[in-house]
């Protein structure tokens, strides 16, 4: 009987950074034991729908339907669509054996933290305590916004949860001086210099979206603001760090792990993650390649292509 045909690795001692345009079910198993000290997933939430986002912009134009300051009018011009699906029939049966990997996956100090919303967190939760354990829980970190529609039949859902679990309770990285101080929100209760210094944190983190009109925005349809990457990899990972995020999308936590100094693997199967990921990070220091880890062409202007270098 001939014997399977062992799969080619990444050799993660290179010099350079990789996105990994596959499914991630194919990848992990790949990837070498307790290498990554931090790893931060952003999944799908099961929705149940196809997640899609618009990217306009606004032009002057004597035609235009929308007035602005001093009478000018303006007219709306779309730059592009974004999309995936988000439908599950059996999401902990998607998701466990990713999360299996995770566990796999992290150094003996790592830490996972796992980004959902109320449809999934409380399953993922006990899901978790059976392939950490339960000891080795460490927050529900809850990131709170204030923006999109509201209902009019329940209180508005406006956070998301963090759940963060550590590959070993006794040893796990956790840098609290590293993290970057907020204002109290009571200033007048505390002393002058306590004001001037500001806080840490809590689990409950006041953050704004990525703002329609802000530099970050890459019209990518789940696209997560780089403040709450940058406070995950202050706290739980150091300079040349490996960080893994199997669930890349948009690649917020490549793009805000280069400018701290880390390493990173970003996967994902969606062409147009991969194209968003391509213009934002650019070739410089990064290797795309794909399911066998052959190289890609990928392009860092509007055509946003994908294809197999020759």
């Amino acid at each position: 009987m001939t014997e399977p045909r062992r799969r080619e690795s990444l050799c993660l001692d290179e010099r350079c950074d990789w996105v990994i345009h596959a499914d991630n079910a194919d990848v992990l198993p790949t990837l070498p034991d307790e290498f990554f000290r931090l790893i931060y997933i952003d999944p799908p939430f099961n929705t149940g729908k196809l997640q899609r986002r618009k990217e306009i912009a606004t032009v002057r134009s004597r035609e235009g339907d929308r007035v602005g300051f001093g009478g000018r009018r303006y007219r709306t011009v779309e730059l592009g669509t974004t999309s995936y699906e988000d439908v599950f029939d059996d999401y902990l049966g998607f998701i466990r054996p990713r999360l299996e990997h995770a566990r796999r996956l992290l150094s003996p100090d790592g830490t996972l933290y796992l980004h959902l919303d109320y449809r999934e967190a409380h399953y993922c939760k006990m899901l978790l305590d059976q392939i950490f354990g339960r000891d080795c829980f460490v927050n529900e970190i809850i990131w709170a916004y204030d923006y999109g529609g509201r209902s009019r039949r329940k209180w508005p859902a406006k956070h998301d949860t963090i759940l963060v679990y550590a590959k070993d309770p006794d040893r796990y990285f956790f840098d609290q001086d590293a993290i970057e101080r907020i204002p109290y929100m009571a200033p007048g209760l505390v002393s002058k210099a306590k004001a001037e210094r500001g806080k840490l944190p809590t689990d409950v983190w006041w953050h704004t979206i990525v703002p329609t009109n802000g530099k970050e925005k890459t019209g990518y349809a789940s696209q997560k603001p780089e403040g709450i990457l940058r406070r995950i990899l202050s706290a739980s990972s150091e300079e040349n760090d490996w960080v893994l995020d199997f669930f890349a999308g948009s690649g917020t936590a490549a793009a805000v792990a280069r400018k701290m100094g880390r390493r990173f693997v970003m996967i994902d199967r969606n062409d147009e993650a991969v194209a968003v990921m391509a213009k934002r990070l650019g070739t410089a220091s990064v290797s795309y390649v794909d399911s066998r880890f052959r190289c890609l062409a990928v392009q860092t202007d509007e055509s946003e292509q994908l294809g197999l270098l020759p």
